[in-house]
């Protein structure tokens, strides 16, 4: 029994998934449809989240459960609260989408999926053994191809669910392939013991070069991202913002973990592949992201891009990468989100996507204007936005672990980023439009999501404590 009490956070998301099952089931069947109602619906389980993400606040001391299946320490709990906060921006930004009278889609299944892919990002975050982590894996990527297809009458994204779920099966495959030729070389899937069995046999790089493979499709990295920017197009934004902003932070830090924890006698094998991996996707995705006319494909572009950014924490292997590469994604999650709300909150409005309908933002909408110029810059890295320090940080990182020429590498890409970031905020600012998006004023639930990535865009770089808290906590994987 007391191995499921330290299983504290998965406990508690799941209590706030049944109950919003039950509160679905009880539901009238034209409360789904009712304007009335819906606010009522999305109340219930925003409120729900915010229970959980504050109760779940502070990290538990480390513990082991299930003869160390499942492993927690703190820096664990501060990756789950980065992910429960970004996940109550989603349920925030959802609401005016899920709200539409023309909608044939019910508010609770989208929670309900939402939350299952939660849990299943929990499992692959305290994985102790491949067997967890597989699950975890499986639990994040199932609802997630669902959640894809969510809006199926709508914008290709029945076509866009397909094709993830298909890649998901595939990189998944490829993963547990390479996982059986570390079992069979070892006799064991328990992390811990993992490393002490390695010694660089051709079978056992074969599962690391499998395992970097699988988990290279989730995170989208270079070559593997071929799926990211048709799918990001196809899904519903909120569920694009969702891949872009929480799956990835998950994926990203359980690939760091396995490293140091499984992979440690292949360090140099996998730091070779991380480095090459790392300058091929910075690049190509810059190259790609100037050419785009449509705003989420253009933000898949900027994702893998940001992908490579995130390995630069992880190339290092150290606890100062560990540290950065958190810190990053907190700032990266927040700006990510607030754009894919803007974006959101302009497509229900007009059905626009496209940059070019961006042309004259400012002169109709000045706020939304300006919050997006805030969060490309963020994104861009520029002073002094929050995004400036987690860059700063995260170079530094693979700068101290003797990474020179790739921190050199980064920094050119940044400079190109820059330049398609402030395409954008010309295109708001500085382009004419005989046609504007027409004035328009957003609902409370899309303001609450922008105020709270504001303020952390504004303040996180600014409040050193917060890179110092985390920073504690970068010890005793």
């Amino acid at each position: 029994m007391e191995d499921f009490f330290i299983m504290k956070e998965e406990l508690s998301l799941i209590a706030v998934i049944f109950i919003l099952v039950v509160a679905d089931l009880f539901m009238s069947p034209d409360a789904h449809k009712t304007k009335g109602k819906a606010k009522l619906n999305t109340m219930l389980p925003v409120l729900l989240m915010a229970i959980h993400t504050i109760i779940n606040f502070v990290p538990a001391p480390a513990a082991d459960a299930f003869g160390g299946m499942y492993h927690y320490v703190p820096m664990m709990g501060v990756v789950k609260t980065i992910l429960n906060i970004g996940t109550l921006v989603i349920f925030l930004m959802a609401h005016q989408w899920l709200s539409r009278e023309d909608t044939n889609i019910k508010q609770g299944e989208f929670y309900i999926l939402t939350l299952c892919t939660l849990l299943g990002m929990y499992f692959m975050t305290s994985a102790g053994h491949f067997l967890i982590f597989f699950i975890g894996l499986e639990t994040a990527s199932i609802p997630m191809a669902a959640l894809v297809a969510f809006d199926k009458y709508k914008h290709h994204s029945a076509e866009a669910g397909a094709k993830y779920i298909f890649m998901a099966l595939f990189s998944s495959g490829l993963l547990l392939y390479g996982l059986s030729f570390l079992y069979g070389t070892v006799g064991t899937l328990y992390f811990e013991d993992i490393a002490a069995h390695i010694d660089g046999s051709p079978l056992q790089i074969m599962a690391l070069a499998l395992f970097l493979a699988g988990m290279g499709f989730k995170i989208s990295l270079v070559p593997f991202h071929l799926w990211t920017a048709d799918v990001y197009q196809g899904s519903p934004t909120i569920v694009s913002s969702y891949l872009s902003a929480i799956s990835k932070g998950a994926s990203a830090f359980t690939l760091l973990v396995i490293l140091l924890k499984v992979f440690a006698p292949l360090v140099n094998q996998w730091q070779e592949a991380l480095f090459w991996l790392t300058i091929v996707t910075i690049t190509v995705a810059n190259i790609f992201a100037i050419r785009q006319k449509d705003l989420k494909r253009f933000m898949a572009y900027s994702s893998i891009s940001q992908a490579g950014y995130i390995m630069l924490g992880i190339v290092g292997g150290n606890a100062s990468g560990m540290t950065s590469l958190v810190y990053y994604l907190l700032v990266y999650s927040v700006a990510t989100l607030a754009i894919f709300t803007i974006i959101s909150i302009i497509e229900q409005r007009t059905g626009k996507v496209d940059i070019d309908s961006y042309n004259g933002l400012y002169q109709t909408n000045p706020k939304l204007a300006f919050l997006m110029t805030l969060s490309l810059f963020s994104l861009a890295g520029i002073p002094p936005f929050a995004g400036f320090f987690s860059k700063f940080f995260i170079f530094m990182a693979a700068f101290e672990a003797g990474f020179h020429l790739l921190v050199f590498i980064a920094l050119i890409n940044t400079v190109i980023s820059l330049y398609y970031y402030l395409l954008i905020v010309k295109a708001m600012y500085m382009n004419k439009n005989d046609t504007p998006i027409v004035s328009f004023r957003s609902d409370n639930y899309s303001k609450a999501s922008l105020v709270i990535c504001m303020v952390c865009i504004l303040i996180l770089g600014l409040a050193g404590i917060v890179y110092e808290t985390i920073d504690k906590f970068s010890f005793g994987l």
